[in-house]
């Protein structure tokens, strides 16, 4: 009688996973494959939704290069594009703050200079206090039952007068000798949060509630 080859349970396991491996490899980088395209997608569908959104505002280069980082948080919806845009403001506005602040404690600042830099310190902390009141009610429209547009109107008032505080800062310049390194340094941070303040103004106007 011959002799008879008997295969193990061992055996038999192991040339199944051999063959089942790369069958299931290749699933996982397929299913792997279709999650990255459609997270890229996705990314840049919201991009283009902040961009559209961008292009209705004042300077929607600036409004785009400053939100565009928010896309994936923002996704398609507008409300969470105004608080963005809010913060970004505030955030602006608080650096602004810094700026001008630092140069106040500058020692070789002329009388005539610490008055209208004083000035405009106060007019920022101003634009400050309207930013946080405009953040914190956009981020609570519409809770507990609250008058939306009334709301809505109260952030219009405040980012109305943030882009009023800016100006008048800025225009405290004007029949005053000042260092044209001094007066460049405020301009600029102070421009830059008025120019945002401006955009989030117009994302705020294009909500429909």
């Amino acid at each position: 009688m011959g002799a008879q080859t008997f295969t193990t349970p061992t055996s038999n396991s192991h040339n199944a996973l051999t063959f089942l491996l790369p069958i299931l490899l290749l699933i996982f980088m397929s299913n792997m494959h279709t999650t990255l395209a459609t997270s890229s997608s996705s990314s840049q569908t919201y991009k283009t939704y902040v961009k559209t959104a961008c292009n209705t505002t004042t300077y929607p280069l600036i409004c785009y290069k400053s939100l565009s980082s928010y896309a994936s948080k923002v996704k398609s919806d507008p409300h969470k594009l105004c608080t963005y845009a809010l913060s970004v403001t505030l955030k602006a506005a608080k650096n602004a703050s810094s700026v001008v602040s630092k140069l106040y404690k500058n020692t070789g600042l002329t009388p005539s200079e610490k008055g209208v830099v004083k000035d405009c310190i106060e007019n920022i902390k101003d634009s400050i206090d309207e930013l946080k009141q405009s953040v914190s009610s956009m981020s609570n429209l519409g809770v507990s039952g609250s008058d939306v547009q009334l709301q809505l109107d109260d952030i219009k008032t405040w980012v109305s007068a943030v882009i009023t505080d800016d100006a008048t800062c800025t225009d405290g310049f004007d029949g005053v000798k000042v260092s044209t390194a001094v007066k460049t340094a405020i301009k600029n941070s102070i421009v830059n949060a008025a120019r945002l303040a401006s955009n989030a103004l117009s994302l705020i106007d294009s909500l429909i509630y």
